[in-house]
């Protein structure tokens, strides 16, 4: 009697919906890839072959097939919440344990180091105190929290206008008495040690298309022409209102040196050059224009983010950036030979080939997208097809081991 087949096809019924219904339960798993039962039929062979009316003993599952394709990325509040957009995946390290993942919901533990929720360190490449990547062989990323080390001014570009219907004023600049300059405008420098000074420059003219200025730190006058301390830097104008000389010479950048005393923070004498060249001396009020300036002090990480090549990027409380690491994606021949552990990690065997690395957007790899994840690709609808599909599976095979059953009773039954 044929109860062989109709048990078979239960028990493949069961397993597909085992499958289905393990599916169905990681629909909200990040990363999570789905799986489709495969079906082999069964027949029964002797040494010498099978004849022609051969009919099979059933059916079994042949195999369990991870689907890998692309699952709907959603953006979320967590910079370091990795989306994989393409092939390939994260490589993950405990003790020296290997798996990879799809599931990049990442976070910073107590060390710095990038893991996710079971404590597996993500791999890549970290990068030295200037911010280059150090490549070679893959290690645990260890972000560094050191603080950004300041860097003192070496440039400072000013850019205005020096309004040409200003009378001329007399004597000397005294910057308590607004009576004795027509223009003033001030902007922050950095010592070396990334202390932070408020430099005032104030414009007098002097007489038409002359003008004087003199700069002041912590209320002390700083020598802006280079003759010594307390002297003022002098401004020449062509009749067009273009510059025409700093300080008796061809208009170019003012060498600045503010002494370690007037500075009084213990750093060493800060001194930079003053572009000044692009001021011009129009009929209209006076503006500065542009002002940047190539100093600033030392600053506490506030941040991070990763760009879609996978380099993090720090983000500190001086407004720089610097590189801290980046990260490395891996692809396989035949990601179905994956062996599944759970937690969303995927371990390599034989059938999946050996892993081949690169930076995301490289070869074949995908890029990545900071602040969001990889959803899982299992499709809800299809799913719950299936579900209904399987179920009908499942009862017909329970309706041919009735028929068996009943066929049976038959024979037992003549007399």
């Amino acid at each position: 009697m044929g109860f062989q087949q109709g048990l078979s096809g239960l028990n493949g019924a069961a397993k597909n919906l085992d499958v289905i219904g393990n599916n169905i339960a990681n629909t909200s798993t990040a990363g999570f890839k789905a799986g489709v039962a495969q079906f082999a039929d069964v027949y029964a062979t002797s040494l010498y072959g099978s004849g022609g009316l051969t009919i099979g003993i059933g059916t079994k599952v042949a195999d369990v097939a991870q689907q890998f394709s692309q699952g709907n990325i959603s953006v979320t509040s967590n910079p370091l919440d990795i989306a994989i957009s393409g092939e390939g995946f994260f490589r993950m390290n405990q003790d020296g344990v290997i798996t990879y993942t799809r599931n990049g919901q990442f976070n910073l533990d107590k060390d710095g180091y990038v893991v996710n929720a079971a404590s597996q360190r993500l791999t890549g490449f970290i990068a030295d105190a200037q911010g280059n990547i150090i490549g070679g062989n893959p290690v645990d990323i260890q972000l560094s929290l050191a603080p950004s080390p300041p860097n003192a001014t070496t440039v400072v570009d000013l850019v205005a206008n020096l309004d040409s219907q200003q009378s001329a004023i007399a004597g000397a600049i005294v910057p308590a008495s607004a009576a004795t300059y027509n223009h003033s405008t001030s902007f922050t420098v950095y010592d070396g040690a990334g202390n932070a000074h408020g430099f005032v420059l104030y414009f007098q003219k002097s007489a038409a298309n002359t003008w004087n200025v003199d700069g002041y730190v912590n209320g002390s006058q700083i020598d802006m022409n280079g003759a010594g301390a307390g002297n003022t830097m002098t401004m020449a104008y062509n009749p067009n209102g273009t510059i025409n000389t700093i300080n008796g010479a061809a208009a170019a950048p003012a060498s600045i040196t503010i002494p370690a005393p007037v500075l009084g923070s213990g750093a060493a004498a800060l001194t930079y050059n003053l572009d000044l060249t692009g001021f011009t001396q129009y009929g209209s009020n006076f503006g500065v224009s542009f002002l940047s300036q190539d100093g600033y002090s030392s600053g506490r990480i506030a941040g991070v983010s990763v760009d879609r090549e996978g380099v993090i990027q720090g983000r500190y409380t001086n407004g720089q950036t610097r590189t801290l690491g980046q990260v490395q994606l891996y692809s396989f021949l035949n990601p179905r030979g994956l062996q599944p552990l759970g937690n969303n990690q995927y371990f390599e065997t034989s059938e999946s080939g050996q892993p081949s690395a690169g930076a995301p957007g490289s070869g074949v790899l995908g890029y990545v997208q900071s602040g969001a994840i990889e959803e899982s690709n299992v499709d809800l609808t299809a799913e719950l097809v299936n579900l209904i599909v399987a179920q009908r599976m499942y009862q017909a095979n329970a309706q041919t081991i009735r028929a068996q059953d009943q066929i049976l009773q038959t024979l037992v039954n003549l007399r």
